[in-house]
């Protein structure tokens, strides 16, 4: 049965509206400040078969347009009122860590399932090893908290109590996880409700087949755009700053292959799967939602007028290497793949700008740090609660600056407002705002990092800071653009007893403490000296940009009374000019000093060594010669053979692995 474009059209509307109403229900009765205020959640109208086919547009999480449940939902015979769970990121691979709890639920027309209805939350503490559950300490999923298989929350309206109880007793603050269970279940019922309605108006057939060709319509327009894209091979990488505490860099790169109206990501040469929580447990599968969302981003980018849903995806396969970082294999940990995530997300957008480089913006900051604070009241109560996530700056694109504080792919995230942090935990908020100086110079300059200082009052208290990033590497410009300002962190600032935490995520605090966290910067677009002169000088008044960087990084003197020396900075723009190297890609002094000594030919040898080894000896090997090899090629050699004694001093004292060919 074929609908018209207008009744499709229409369709598409309700179904949005319901998912709307879903996401309004779970916002709003929701328990926790993470959900409430922070938005880290989302709900979903699904196919029979459990793909995404319409989810909130403007509000909660923006990264799970491509949601399959269908892993999950073949598993369960169903009847009316039945609701099912899970947290577990190795089972179905639709949870991605444990603290995402996932809720789905049949909707009956006629005793026929006609689609579900799902949703999940990112809950503030599911138990584990640490408060908030998740560091980047953890090595095992064992130790990030509860674990929930696929399994049926409510059988015929029924709660299964057995399962409550579990829950109750393996998280920190129970009555919190309660009343978020209860949001997700009121959201359920809702879209239950919403799609009667919408049954009502269009009838079981006409909506059955009216969800496929929703698919299709936004397959049909993928490939419109996709074949605007010059068919090749584009290849690009970019790195974490830490496999772990005092570690090496962490990379993830990808080859986007265009061929006519397809597109295949190839992650192949991504680091391999690390001994801390930083992995995506993917499973491999080709339209993974957590990896296909830098394409989602990409091709909204190039036409807004695409339609979210899982059919965007249909063009694209991703090509996963088994345990790599990209597809970590069970059991190890993968609490803060958000990580990851973003880097994924930011060489999928590096390497349509190499397709695509007058259409696509250069990196956003590609970091946020999410704080929560375990504390306990005046009176001695435990109390833990999000105090909102501290993030960077958009990249600048082909037509306008970066956002300031929001920075693209991360900002579905809401700050939390001040009051409502101050009024939870006993936390006093000192400074929130902009930090300055930190947006990648541009002719369209990079959006700012955010900046927050809180003071604790109370002993015993612990503040977790997951996702720090960005400290050492930073965001990238593009076309002459220069790159962002890393992060930082700090215990007690501008005291004698100051310290730099670097993307420490646990940090103890006494009475009186005083955290400091200020997010990165985007990456600036085009040359700083193409710059408008009145544009820098209102950001000089602004506080966005400093007088000494103004002159420094666009040329622009500013006079003692404020205004521009025009003259001065005629004369020194020209200067700069003769003086300018102007590059593709504009990376910072980290990433710049890291692939001085680890260069493409360098590291492409070593991901494929790494490769032939087993699973679990991937990340020592890797870590041996690093420690090996510190110094860039010599002579005007590659400095590949380097890389293959290393590797063989390595194998050679342990005879079971496989020897360098």
């Amino acid at each position: 049965m074929k609908l018209d474009n207008t009744t499709l059209q229409v369709l598409a509307n309700y179904c949005a509206a319901a998912a709307e109403s879903m996401g309004w229900t779970l916002m709003r009765t929701a328990y926790s400040t993470f959900v409430k205020e922070t938005e880290d959640f989302s709900c979903q109208v699904l196919t029979r078969d459990g793909l995404t086919v319409a989810s909130p547009k403007t509000f909660g999480a923006t990264w799970y347009t491509g949601l399959d449940y269908g892993d999950v939902i073949k598993r369960f015979d169903y009847q009316e009122g039945d609701i099912c769970i899970t947290s577990d990121p190795y089972a179905g691979h639709v949870a991605t860590h444990t603290p995402d709890i996932h809720m789905w639920k049949p909707v009956f027309r006629d005793g026929e399932i006609v689609c579900f209805v799902g949703n999940h939350i990112h809950n503030t503490d599911v138990g584990g090893a640490v408060p908030a559950t998740l560091s980047r300490t953890l090595t095992e999923i064992q130790q990030e908290g509860l674990r929930i298989p696929p399994m049926r929350l409510m059988r015929g309206g029924m709660l299964n109590k057995d399962l409550l109880d579990i829950i109750a007793h393996n998280v920190r603050l129970p009555e919190q996880n309660w009343g978020d269970l209860n949001a997700q279940i009121a959201c359920a019922n809702v879209g239950e409700r919403k799609i009667h309605e919408i049954l009502d108006r269009f009838g079981k057939d006409n909506f059955v087949a009216g969800l496929d060709q929703l698919l299709d319509y936004a397959d049909n327009q993928a490939r419109a755009v996709i074949r605007e894209i010059p068919d090749g091979e584009y290849f690009f990488a970019d790195y974490a700053d830490e496999d772990e505490a005092g570690g090496y860099p962490v990379r993830v790169a990808v080859t986007l292959k265009v061929h006519g109206d397809t597109l295949t990501l190839d992650f192949t040469g991504s680091d391999p799967q690390l001994a801390t929580s930083h992995n995506m447990p993917t499973g491999g599968k080709e339209r993974h939602a957590l990896v296909t969302v830098g394409t989602v981003y990409a091709l909204y980018c190039l036409d807004p007028t695409m339609m979210l849903n899982a059919g965007l995806m249909r063009p694209t396969r991703a090509i996963l290497p088994e345990g790599t970082i990209m597809n970590a294999v069970e059991p190890v940990a993968v609490g803060m793949r958000t990580l990851a995530c973003t880097l994924a997300q930011t060489v999928t957008l590096g390497a349509f700008c190499r397709a695509l480089p007058d259409r696509m913006p250069a990196s956003p900051a590609s970091s946020v740090t999410l704080m929560n604070i375990k504390t306990s009241t005046r009176a001695g109560r435990p109390i833990m609660a999000s105090v909102g996530p501290v993030g960077g700056g958009a990249g600048g694109s082909t037509f306008g600056d970066g956002a300031d504080g929001s920075g693209a792919n991360l900002s579905f995230l809401k700050n939390t407002p001040v009051e409502i942090s101050e009024a939870e935990i006993p936390v006093r908020i000192k400074r929130y705002g902009l930090v300055a100086d930190s947006g990648g110079p541009g002719k369209y300059r990079g959006g700012t990092g955010l900046e927050m200082e809180l003071q604790l009052d109370q002993p015993q208290s612990m503040v977790t800071a997951r996702n720090r990033d960005r400290s050492v590497i930073s965001a990238w410009g593009l076309r002459g653009g220069r790159s962002g300002a890393v992060s930082r962190f700090v215990k007690n600032p501008g005291t004698a007893g100051a310290i730099e935490l670097g993307s420490q995520d646990l940090v103890k605090c006494n009475p009186g403490d005083v955290i400091l966290i200020q997010g990165p910067g985007g990456g600036g677009y085009g040359s700083p000296l193409d710059r408008p002169v009145e544009k820098v000088l209102a950001d000089v008044r602004r506080g966005l940009v400093s007088a000494d960087r103004a002159k420094s990084d666009y040329g622009v003197v500013i006079a003692v009374d404020g205004g521009v020396d025009k003259a001065a900075t005629t004369q020194l723009r020209g200067q700069m000019r003769s003086d300018a190297d102007w590059a593709e890609f504009g990376h910072g002094p980290g990433r710049l000093a890291f692939e001085a000594v680890w260069t493409e030919a360098r590291y492409g040898v070593l991901t494929g060594l790494l490769a032939k080894l087993p699973v679990t000896w991937r990340y020592f090997v890797k870590h041996e010669i690093f420690r090996q090899i510190q110094r860039p090629p010599v002579d005007g050699s590659d400095g590949v053979d380097e890389v293959y004694r290393a590797y063989t001093q390595v194998t050679d004292r342990f005879a079971d692995l496989p020897k360098a060919s």
